[in-house]
């Protein structure tokens, strides 16, 4: 027996619903989109600041150094300050707090998330923390959303949509890449298709990409030279890439969380102690290697030209590294995002010109291998291959190299589950619904 169709009348309210749901996200993109652009010329002003602060410092041999460690210990101090006094689920990445409130685990941030999110993550990586904007921008985007959401009346049914179409917004703002903000709402955050997300994510991301290119300008995240495409007697390599990315992947989530274990059995110390003694440490590098603190954008653009050799990029990658994982256990605002596309694309490189050097015939590009390391790592961290592939392809605009990067996020995604190594989100939210239920 066939149902009954639903009145006309009840049809017209949902399509009216969806309308108005759909105008909308539109709404939270440009919202999103302003205030992750925003968010983005603030940081680079920071990194100009600190790098002409590090410059003018050396002028003053130990008085200028002691200057450079008390500015960058006091700046991460105070984003940890503002994290604990005002906002303590602004920390880290925000990203599974997010993933936490989509799932009706924990209740949607109140909007003054926001400002502790944007002032304390242009405080702690301005400070030079190896932490990504993208957390902050998820973060804000999705609060500002809900925002939206609560003033003009709408259900929790529709806030949910309009939440996680602004969290796609900011990822979005945050690496200049549309399609990546959309996928990642369905494939990280939502892990499944829903068709009114999907409608809000896209308009969402639209709008946000379409107001930040007003303030940011149009161009990609990283210029790239052509790079032919791979031949079918390189493609094994490729997938050999993929299973060290994995590898590393495994690597990578171990060390991170446990050095946030070993943070946490500080417990007795002040937040703002150690988020300061791990600014004073980043103060150092910074003086010693202004280049290599920060988000780490810079590093990725000189992986992707080639730009090292094979004895200096293997000490530059275990660097990072080790300092990711710090800073993220400093309890700032930061994201994981960048610092993985940083090590992602100077583990291909290595191991790109490893394969130069055994195969010098084979017509190899070591850049190319950087591009595809950058997704494959991204891919063995966090286990969502779309959006890995999206993002990279997006943030290079490079097309050449998808076949490539689809075989080497196979493997890399094919290492971590066999080796029954969760995803870091996973992780990271495990932990947060542990915190909130002492």
């Amino acid at each position: 027996m066939r149902s009954k169709p639903r009145p006309e009348t009840d049809v017209e309210a949902g399509r009216g619903s969806l309308l108005v749901l759909a105008l909308l996200a539109l709404v939270v993109g440009a919202a999103a989109g302003a205030v992750g652009a925003v968010f983005r010329l603030s940081l680079d002003q920071a990194d100009r600041l600190r790098d002409a602060l590090v410059a003018a410092a050396h002028g003053y041999a130990f008085a200028g150094f002691l200057l450079v460690l008390l500015v960058c210990g006091a700046a991460t101090a105070v984003a940890a300050w503002l994290v604990r006094r005002f906002s303590p689920n602004a920390s880290g990445s925000g990203i599974p707090h997010v993933e936490a409130v989509l799932n009706g685990i924990l209740e949607p941030a109140p909007i003054g998330l926001a400002p502790v999110k944007f002032v304390g993550g242009v405080l702690a990586i301005g400070a030079g923390l190896a932490l990504g904007r993208e957390g902050p921008s998820v973060q804000m985007g999705a609060a500002i959303a809900h925002r939206i959401g609560l003033v003009f009346r709408r259900d929790w049914t529709d806030c949910r949509v309009l939440l996680a179409a602004g969290a796609g917004a900011g990822l979005a703002t945050a690496f200049d890449a549309p399609m990546a903000g959309a996928v990642f709402v369905l494939e990280e955050l939502v892990r499944k298709f829903e068709i009114r997300i999907a409608i809000a994510a896209l308009g969402a991301s639209a709008t946000a990409i379409s107001i930040s290119r007003v303030i940011l300008g149009d161009l990609p995240d990283f210029h790239v030279g052509a790079l032919a495409a791979a031949g079918a007697g390189l493609r094994p390599l490729y997938f050999v890439l993929g299973a060290v990315a994995g590898l590393a992947a495994v690597a990578y989530n171990r060390v991170l969380l446990g050095t946030i274990a070993v943070a946490d059995r500080l417990g007795a110390w002040p937040v703002e102690l150690r988020a300061g003694l791990v600014g004073a440490a980043v103060g150092t590098l910074a003086w010693f290697a202004p280049g290599l603190v920060g988000g780490g954008d810079a590093i990725t653009q000189r992986t992707l030209a080639g730009v090292g050799t094979l004895a200096t990029i293997p000490a530059i990658f275990l660097l990072r590294f080790g300092l990711g994982a710090v800073s993220y256990a400093a309890r700032t605002p930061g994201g994981l995002f960048a610092p993985m596309l940083v090590l992602g694309a100077q583990l291909g490189l290595m191991f790109g010109m490893v394969c130069l050097w055994a195969f010098p015939a084979a017509g190899i590009q070591p850049e190319g291998f950087a591009i595809v390391g950058m997704a494959a790592f991204f891919t063995g961290v966090v286990r969502a291959p779309l959006t890995g592939l999206v993002l990279v392809t997006e943030m290079t605009a490079s097309v050449t190299l998808l076949l490539p990067m689809l075989g080497a996020c196979f493997v890399a995604m094919l290492v971590p589950t066999l080796l029954r190594d969760p995803p870091i989100y996973d992780s990271l939210s495990a932990k947060l619904r542990g915190s909130a239920s002492r």
